[in-house]
């Protein structure tokens, strides 16, 4: 090999060096997979089941036996049930009896005092009145005062209902006070409008 050839290899661009046309190998970084980040939850803030001990049987007789909200619920189904069977021969539940009742007064009642003395919210009184504006007992209108307001009105049937309905609730008043003579009703009756 003579001098010449020797000096053309190393003057000769490698494979891929610029110029030559080849493309050039890049070395490409390793792409690693990132593990998916967790959701934010509030779950953090929420203790294991197991974290806590478990419950004492001994603790769940005790709320069974001093629960405020457990027993006065139960009273109330019971009562439920009582008045539901003595005005179903009027076409009324117990909650449509006290509906109609409240609104039996000398001007139509404005919705919010309705609602304050039921112990509902405006969407919980809303769907009470509609079946029994469609059977015809109550209208609903705009407060002329104010039109954004409505007023609730007794219709001539629905006093009519109210009327032939209140000789069973008393009797079943009655007789249910003949049944608890240790109780004092208007003691009763004092101590739930407290907690109320």
């Amino acid at each position: 090999m003579t001098t010449r050839d020797s000096d053309r290899r190393r003057n000769r661009p490698a494979a891929g060096a610029a110029g030559t046309g080849a493309p050039a190998r890049r070395n490409r970084p390793t792409e690693q997979a990132e593990s998916p980040r967790p959701a934010p939850s509030d779950a953090a803030d929420i203790a294991a089941p197991d974290a806590a001990p478990p419950v004492p049987y001994a603790t769940t007789l005790f709320v069974r036996d001093h629960c405020l909200c457990l027993h006065v619920q139960r009273a109330a189904r019971a009562l439920a049930r009582r008045f539901d069977a003595a005005l179903k021969p009027f076409g009324l539940t117990n909650g449509q009896f006290s509906l109609l009742m409240s609104l039996n007064r000398p001007q139509p009642a404005p919705f919010g005092p309705v609602a304050d003395l039921l112990a509902m919210d405006r969407t919980t009184l809303t769907a009470a009145l509609k079946p029994l504006e469609r059977q015809g007992l109550l209208t609903i209108s705009v407060d002329p005062r104010d039109r954004r307001s409505r007023l609730l009105s007794l219709t001539p049937e629905g006093r009519q209902r109210l009327a032939a309905a209140l000789p069973a609730w008393r009797e079943t008043h009655a007789a249910i006070d003949a049944e608890h003579p240790d109780v004092d009703p208007d003691r009763l009756r004092a101590d739930l409008k407290a907690l109320g």
